[in-house]
């Protein structure tokens, strides 16, 4: 049994309806922050558990869950006398595949079709319409009135007597990042420890904790002290003492701490947390039953032989279920494969997968771990080769304040020839890219190449930028004509031999021989003028490639 995809309705980051599907297995999710990573895991925990934050929501509702831009609009709508000013709602539909889910079969989904699953709404209760509409008439309204809104459950078979134990598939929520801390006690891993223990165990734990409250009552010195406030106390005529906490149905779980190696859990390294509480969670009960495990970036605080292990201890651990991870972390995404890779951008989704065979094997294949820095930034620069890089990066740093791009946000990356490659994922989450590229003395052949980008095919947040000044000369190196039209020669030609010189500290007179000069030393000559206190004058198509 699996979830096949999820279907999530003005959630948290989420306008409007947006739509999830997952593998079987691994699904690993990449994006930058903000992207809905976080959200994505806690709209399938909370529609299968009613657990969001460790709490239940019912217990916790707030306009906050709600999309902030839909709520604002409500509002808008009702200040305006806009009809109708529709209220809100939530809606996270969890599509199921697998045997046995007959009873959870039917039509009652956003797709209209016949299909396993459950839907979680929280929606305005209908029975509070006459109390609605009188305090719209006094107006003022700035908040959405939650006391009027109520939560359900239902299948697609439209039975709503379902709660999270009837549901059949279950969900383990690790979240290696938080440190949820109560009167000293983790009570996160309190939480999981108490999970390990049978009921006969837990009530013991009860009873022992009982106990010692009677031998603490006991004390001579409690006694006394006691006594002492019962006689000496003027706050009230009623009877006052210090005890153990057990009001409330489990407060050892609370007043008890977890040490590790005789220290107490919280005061240990990140590192070591992290590590315990993945761990710990992956091997209790609930992770053992259940059907699909949700990690939130266990990357967290790790050094790269801890997440090693912990990587490893994921494959192992989680064989056999699904499991989906948000992460940041490349060197994770490589480790547990780039074929269940699903780079979120823009409220987009794509696979490599669903990229052409051979990009989908570049990118598989792409050595070290680059993999994810067109989705993780703002904007992308695609340049051909390191010296383009130094380049571009000057040629920012001199229209920003000297701030690298990176500071902005902006990276530059080198892809070799592979700039369709880059693009074609660029096109499908619409990220924000230029290309940087020589048009090598034929126009015609470079905008054959990106046609798909340009005139008509042009897209806003794609950018193509080369030279479209032909350029020629009579200068042959080794019996070849040398290119005038790739990056060292436009900037020789905006900035001038005199510049150019005091530049790369050379003395030359004649345009050629700077030309052999810095076709031989690329590098060398990239990096003078990427540390050069000099003014450069950079070709107009490296600007329009920076520009916003």
């Amino acid at each position: 049994m699996k979830i096949s995809k999820i279907y999530i309705t003005n959630f948290k980051c989420f306008k409007g309806q947006f739509k999830f599907p997952l593998n079987d297995g691994i699904n690993i999710i990449v994006g930058d922050n903000e992207a809905g990573k976080s959200t994505i895991l806690e709209a399938i925990h909370l529609a299968l558990t009613g657990l969001l934050n460790g709490k239940y929501l019912k217990n916790e509702l707030t306009q906050y869950i709600f999309n902030n831009e839909v709520v604002a609009e409500y509002i808008q709508n009702l200040e305006e006398e806009k009809s109708p000013a529709i209220l809100p709602q939530i809606l996270i539909e969890v599509f199921m595949a697998g045997e046995d889910l007959a009873e959870f079969e039917g039509d009652g989904n956003s797709e209209k079709n016949n299909s396993s699953g459950i839907s979680l709404k929280v929606a305005f209760d209908e029975k509070y319409q006459k109390e609605y509409e009188d305090l719209v008439k006094l107006g003022g309204i700035k908040t959405l009135p939650i006391e009027y809104y109520n939560i359900s459950w239902s299948t697609f078979a439209r039975d709503e007597n379902i709660t999270p134990r009837t549901i059949p598939i279950k969900s383990a929520l690790i979240d290696s990042s938080s440190n949820r801390q109560q009167n000293g006690s983790d009570v996160y891993i309190s939480r999981l420890v108490k999970e390990f223990l049978d009921s006969d165990e837990i009530v013991g734990i009860s009873q022992a904790h009982r106990r010692m409250k009677e031998f603490f009552m006991g004390e001579e010195v409690i006694k006394k002290i006691n006594e002492k406030i019962k006689t000496e106390s003027k706050i009230t005529e009623k009877k006052i003492e210090l005890s153990v906490e057990l009001t409330s149905k489990n407060a050892w779980e609370n007043s008890l701490m977890t040490y590790i190696e005789e220290i107490p859990f919280h005061y240990i390294g990140k590192g070591e947390q992290c590590i315990i509480k993945t761990k710990l969670a992956l091997g209790h009960k609930k992770a053992k039953e259940a059907n699909i495990i949700l990690l939130e970036e266990p990357e967290n605080h790790l050094s790269h032989t801890k997440l090693n292990e912990l990587i490893r201890d994921i494959k192992s651990s989680g064989s056999g279920k699904q499991i989906l991870i948000s992460t940041h972390s490349s060197f994770v995404a490589n480790k547990l494969g780039l074929e269940h890779l699903i780079l979120l951008n823009a409220k987009k989704t794509i696979r490599l997968t669903e990229l052409g065979e051979d990009t989908q094997s570049f990118f598989e294949k792409l050595a070290g771990y680059d993999t994810l820095r067109l989705i993780l930034c703002k904007k992308a620069i695609l340049v051909e080769g390191d010296s383009d890089e130094l380049i571009v990066q000057k040629a920012f740093m001199s229209k920003n304040d000297g701030n690298l791009p990176i500071q902005n946000g902006v990276d530059i990356i080198s892809v070799g020839t592979s700039f369709l490659r880059f693009l074609e994922i660029a096109d499908k989450i619409t990220k924000q890219v230029a290309v940087v590229t020589d048009n090598d003395g034929d126009i015609e052949a470079l905008k054959k190449k990106y046609e798909n980008y340009l005139g008509e095919k042009s897209k806003d947040y794609i950018k193509i930028c080369f030279d479209e000044t032909v350029d020629s000369g009579d200068l042959e190196i080794s019996g070849k004509k040398f290119n005038y039209n790739t990056l060292e020669p436009k900037l020789l030609k905006e900035t001038g031999i005199e510049q150019m010189n005091t530049i790369l500290g050379t003395a030359y007179t004649d345009a050629n021989e700077i030309h052999k000069y810095m076709k031989a030393n690329k590098t060398e000559c990239a990096l003078k003028v990427f540390d050069s206190a000099q003014p450069v004058t950079f070709p107009k198509y490296i600007l329009d490639a920076i520009a916003n």
